[in-house]
């Protein structure tokens, strides 16, 4: 049975290899691990391949932990890009640090909390007086 040579293979895959795995911070020995005991040297044989079937890609896409269509359409401009634009487009902003801007996540009512820390407060009194206590 012939596999099949998918059209997005025109670019070179086995470097889109290399760099997807240095990104996942992977080895050659790693991804040889990872890929059923695959030695270093054919990694790197891998690495050098143009082209890759899709049944291979497969296998490689899930030793990376990244997915097919991922792996195929790597391009490191998008990366490059994503990463630049991830701040521009996700509203952070450092004028959310002035006073005006801080939001509360706190749920209980200010009076409710105090009331809890005069507790905690009196909870950790009776027991330094009760550790006086025993020392004495």
């Amino acid at each position: 049975m012939e596999k099949s040579i998918n059209s997005t293979n025109v670019a070179h895959m086995g470097r889109r290899v290399e760099r997807i795995r240095r990104l996942r911070g992977f080895s050659q020995t790693q991804l040889g691990e990872r890929l059923g005991g695959m030695s270093k040297q054919a990694v790197s044989k891998l690495e050098q391949s143009e082209k890759l079937d899709d049944e291979k890609i497969e296998k490689i896409a899930q030793a990376l932990e990244v997915t097919v269509e991922g792996l195929k359409k790597y391009h490191e401009e998008q990366v490059l890009y994503n990463t630049i634009n991830f701040y521009d487009s996700s509203g952070v902003t450092a004028s959310g640090i002035c006073a005006n801007n801080i939001e509360n996540l706190n749920t209980f009512d200010i009076h409710q909390a105090m009331s809890l820390y005069e507790k905690l407060i009196a909870r950790e009194k009776q027991t330094a007086d009760n550790l006086k206590k025993q020392k004495q």
